[in-house]
């Protein structure tokens, strides 16, 4: 007895979606616009990192300890190195106009 393999599809509606996304992503990779498609950029200032820890009046181990970084890491920027990513620049944004607000949050989240 030979068995018949039933087909799979989806349906035409949801294929078509599909389609259409990737020829939009494709499109927006080009550079082309994209209806539809909306690019918010922030521009994260840079940080001397140096400078909000002094303000703070922290060694770089404190400051490394009550932020979440590493030690090296901390030194690696103040030092010029390494600079920091986009989300340690927001994070330590945040620190110069609020470290409070990150403390909280750190001792909140523990």
């Amino acid at each position: 007895m030979t068995t018949r393999k039933k087909k799979r599809g989806k349906p035409a509606a949801e294929e078509s979606s599909i389609v259409r996304s990737a020829r939009q992503a494709l499109a927006w990779a080009k550079g082309e616009d994209v209806p539809g498609v909306r690019i918010t950029t922030v521009e994260v200032p840079s940080i001397d990192v140096r400078k909000v820890r002094r303000r703070l009046n922290m060694t770089q181990d404190e400051f490394a300890a009550r932020f979440g970084f590493s030690r090296a890491v901390v030194r690696n920027w103040e030092q010029g190195r390494n600079q920091p990513d986009g989300a340690a620049r927001v994070l330590l944004a945040v620190i110069d106009k609020h470290p409070e607000a990150v403390e909280d949050s750190i001792r909140g989240a523990a």
